[in-house]
């Protein structure tokens, strides 16, 4: 029998050794300017107001993987306190969905309520106003004065659905019934969207869309999915199946289960609910509730990367080169 052991001092040499070539690692490979892909006067404009986008980026020395920065998120990141007051928005297809407004800290307001700018927030999938990154941009948003709500996918807060239809990517109906709900509320107050990861993708098809008639002065983009075939693609890599793909595919068949009344109206949801990923739950749910072919038309319908150049208003999207759910080949837009 073989038996291998290290001696104390061995370890002492090897462990310094070991740092040492950790850290040269880091410095030589890591950190990297941000690749910016914009015209000239927007690049000016980032320059000037956004320095940062031209700096070196240096991630977290000890978590600079994208994964693990993704799973540790969950366990280590701190929730700042927000209280929200819910509204629930009727859709013309006979849904409902809920905005959460962020009450005003310590009773504070601007000097003029009704043209206070907006931040209108969009989470990822399956996710909603109590994620942990969503309550730091909100706290954020209130700090920098703005007035924050934070736009809720149908069934994300444990809502009933009142159809059979949840949410996609392609779909911005829900979105449009948002902000122009917004615009009525406060006609002459500045609207911004900032979307997480599938929230950027719905910003971004909705920019596209609507191109002029958005009634939105910006966006902000941040880990949006530019190529939705690319994204399952790296989904179902095996590490990544294990890690992202399969937990988030049975979150939203929970969704679906859930509302089984409602849905089992149109679709067999005991099929639905045995889907183990995206590519399975688009084929099974998404195409059939939200009138696609198959998952693939739905995926090229989703994909923001052939709109942009529809796109009228200023948005400016940031994305990580190691993000499992946008690889960086399929970033950047098909116009660029």
């Amino acid at each position: 029998m073989l038996s291998f052991s290290l001696s104390p001092e061995t370890f002492s040499l090897l462990l310094p050794l070991g740092v040492v070539l950790y850290l040269g690692y880091y410095w030589a490979c890591v950190p990297q300017r941000p690749c910016l892909v914009a015209g000239s006067q927007f690049l000016a404009f980032l320059e000037q107001y956004c320095p940062i986008t031209v700096k070196t980026f240096y991630p977290t020395l000890w978590c600079f993987e994208g994964r693990l920065q993704t799973i540790l998120r969950v366990f280590m990141q701190s929730k700042p306190w927000v209280t929200y007051q819910s509204e629930v928005i009727q859709t013309p297809d006979g849904g409902q969905f809920l905005l959460d407004w962020a009450e005003q800290p310590n009773g504070g307001h601007s000097p003029d309520p009704s043209s206070q700018p907006i931040v209108l927030l969009l989470p990822g999938i399956s996710g909603s106003s109590q994620e942990s990154y969503i309550l730091h941009l909100v706290d954020q948003a209130l700090k920098d004065g703005y007035r924050a709500v934070v736009f809720n996918n149908r069934g994300s807060r444990g809502e009933e659905l009142l159809t059979h239809r949840a949410y996609c990517a392609s779909n911005t109906e829900d979105l449009e019934t948002a902000v122009n709900h917004i615009k009525r509320r406060y006609a002459q107050a500045p609207l911004l969207a900032v979307g997480i990861s599938f929230g950027g993708i719905l910003v971004l098809n909705y920019l596209a869309r609507t191109g002029k008639a958005g009634r939105l002065v910006a966006g902000l983009t941040l880990s949006a999915c530019w190529d939705s075939f690319e994204t399952v693609r790296s989904l179902e890599t095996p590490l990544n199946s294990l890690l992202f793909n399969q937990p988030l595919t049975a979150a939203f068949c929970q969704l679906v289960d859930r509302n089984r009344k409602t849905i089992e109206k149109v679709l067999d949801v005991d099929f639905v609910v045995k889907a183990r990923t995206f590519r399975q739950l688009d084929e099974r749910y998404t195409s059939v509730a939200f009138g696609y072919k198959d998952c693939d038309d739905y995926y090229r319908a989703s994909s923001p990367r052939t709109k942009v150049d529809a796109i009228q208003t200023p948005v400016l999207c940031l994305n990580a080169a190691d993000d499992p759910f946008s690889p960086a080949n399929g970033q950047v837009p098909d116009c660029l």
